[in-house]
């Protein structure tokens, strides 16, 4: 029987396994790109204070952002001997939270902030395959590339900043031998929930004065999230929204309409009337009826605003 140093290498030189299987091309890449030997035993690199500082400055507004949605994850699977990390994007974690008791165990395994986890240096691994391949993702005991690291199994989701872009890493990890399979998709999915919170968290807190609304009729759910102005244009969109409605960077800097995305159906061109109908409705919904409240909002007269709703068949309610 093949022991696991020699399982990885027949595999990362196999293309047709490197072709079904994500673990398999990471393996491939970790021996073949990376150099890696997968019976090194020589403990992970870790970064300076310094160098841990700053990693964690550099990701300050989403960590901010993280902080409820960590310890809420935390206080539903530390009970069961698992650490939850948040790692930035060269797969360093800068913030964790564990159990006392377990501690020494975890910081014995590199399960520590500033011990960088990225593929390069640790071949396949949770953190650093799920930044290597930029999905959600759990790597299993000895679906690990060292062998240092086959005890541990670690469930990861990536975590994307309010531009679109892959910032962070949410991981849990165990290095528990009882821990089922079943169990840790329990946990994956868990982790990929909070990751999405964390996204959309930080989201709001980017655009605090614009309206946040959902890319319609998508199957990502609540992380298709659009920042809308007072102009209604879209000013941001999350990765899920940017995919879900093939919306861009270059779009948004051209000033893209929010109606194309919301109301894509529609055809024409938006009339000057209908703009101004909306307007005005709001500005009366916002004074409750009342046209003297509507108009001082609007910055015109009662009786201008009067003529304006006789000419659009617009009716105050109260």
């Amino acid at each position: 029987m093949l022991n696991h140093a020699d399982r990885i290498i027949a595999a990362a030189r196999d293309p047709a396994a490197s072709g079904r299987s994500a673990i398999y091309a990471s393996w491939a890449r970790s021996l073949t790109r990376y150099g890696l030997d997968p019976q090194d035993r020589s403990p992970p690199r870790t970064l300076t204070g310094r160098e841990l500082r700053e990693a964690r400055e550099r990701v300050e507004p989403l960590l901010f952002a993280a902080g409820g949605t960590l310890d809420r994850l935390f206080q539903a699977v530390g009970d069961t001997g698992c650490c939850v990390l948040f790692t930035d994007r060269n797969g360093v974690p800068v913030d964790r939270r564990g159990a006392g008791a377990d501690d020494e165990t975890f910081f014995r395994w590199g399960l520590w902030t500033g011990t960088v986890w990225s593929e390069e240096s640790e071949g396949t691994n949770g953190i650093g395959t799920c930044i290597a391949e930029e999905r959600a993702l759990t790597i299993h005991r000895d679906q690990h590339f060292h062998v240092r690291n086959t005890g541990l199994s670690c469930s990861v989701a990536p975590i994307y900043d309010h531009q679109g872009r892959l910032a962070a890493a949410l991981d849990v990890s165990s290095c528990r031998a009882d821990l089922t399979e079943d169990f840790v998709g329990l946990i994956a999915a868990a982790v990929v929930d909070a990751a999405r919170r964390i996204e959309a968290r930080h989201f709001k807190s980017a655009f605090p004065r614009a309206r946040i609304m959902l890319a319609p009729d998508t199957d990502w759910g609540a992380s298709a999230l659009l920042a809308i102005d007072e102009d209604d244009l879209i000013i941001g969109a999350t990765r899920a929204a940017r995919l879900a409605c093939g919306i861009t960077d270059a779009a948004i800097a051209r000033s893209l309409p929010a109606d194309t995305i919301l109301c894509p159906s529609d055809e024409g061109i938006e009339n000057l009337d209908t703009a101004e109908r909306g307007v005005l409705a709001r500005a009366l919904a916002r004074a409750e009826g009342n046209v003297s409240q509507a108009a001082q909002a609007l910055g015109v007269s009662r009786a201008t605003l009067h003529r304006k709703l006789r000419r659009l068949n617009i009716k105050p309610h109260r």
